[in-house]
């Protein structure tokens, strides 16, 4: 029999697809910590990798890795606006752009494409404009998108700082960073800088003080510049996970500024030679 050469053929072996099935981790350890040894009703973020500069074909870039949760972001600007309103013409004009990619959540049924991008990416813009010079830029469009590789849990709040940082390596004029921290809420405990699972195992249940919280906070002015809240919590408990989300970026912002220190001596040119 001939073989069909115009047919892609498969390979002769392969593998049941219940391998690759996703199962979630228990949200509590055995002795009482969560799944990955953090500690609960603490300010106990994860580990966070920082990196500027990553794609040349932008003006500024930045990716920021927090536990398996990677971010990336690129600024291009500014550049002329089109539109012809007065107000543009007085100041510049911030569009902001988040989406996830198709492989970045562990549940391909839980990332609802254009409804979740467009959420996320107002949420974005309303949290990194009030600290943006954009009286410095009138008549002209800064860009910043943002793209999710990895969704592993907290990805607002991780996609608020990597973009901030990323305006700021490419120049563009502020008032202070933006760095952001998400809370979730389980009856009387939280977990700051929650996991994929934790954000879902706590969203699942029902009752008082079941939520989340995600703050964008300006450290050196002292000031929130966005707020996100879902779920129910009482006006204590509320007021008291904002000024944990704060504690959350304070302890964020040593890591940021030494990753943006970095990569501006490394951009700048080198002394003269005597």
């Amino acid at each position: 029999m001939p073989t069909d050469t115009k047919r892609v053929r498969g390979p002769d072996v392969s593998q049941s697809p219940s391998l690759y099935v996703y199962s979630p981790a228990p949200v509590c350890a055995p002795d009482g910590l969560r799944a990955d040894g953090r500690q609960w009703d603490q300010v106990d973020v994860r580990p966070v990798f920082v990196r500027c500069g990553l794609v040349s074909q932008a003006k500024g870039s930045a990716y920021i890795e927090a536990g398996h949760t990677k971010v990336i972001s690129c600024v291009y600007g500014p550049r002329e606006t089109e539109r012809k309103d007065d107000t543009d013409m007085k100041s510049g004009r911030l569009v902001t752009d988040m989406r996830f990619a198709p492989f970045s959540c562990p549940e391909r049924g839980s990332w609802i494409q254009g409804s979740q991008d467009k959420d996320c990416s107002l949420m974005l813009q309303e949290s990194l404009q009030p600290a943006i010079c954009l009286h410095k830029y009138p008549r002209s469009q800064i860009e910043v998108n943002v793209v999710v590789l990895e969704n592993s849990g907290s990805v607002l709040a991780h996609a608020i700082t990597c973009a901030s940082l990323a305006l700021a390596h490419a120049g563009i004029e502020m008032y202070d960073m933006v760095l952001g921290c998400t809370i979730r809420q389980a009856g009387a405990s939280y977990m700051a800088d929650p996991t994929y699972m934790e954000e879902n195992s706590c969203s699942s249940a029902s009752g008082q003080n079941q939520g989340g919280l995600t703050v964008a906070f300006l450290p050196s002015l002292n000031q929130i510049s966005g707020l996100h809240s879902d779920g129910e919590m009482t006006e204590e408990t509320l007021t008291a996970r904002v000024r944990t989300c704060i504690e959350g970026c304070y302890k964020l912002y040593p890591v940021i500024r030494q990753a943006l220190a970095k990569a501006l001596r490394k951009a700048a040119p080198p002394p003269p030679e005597s």
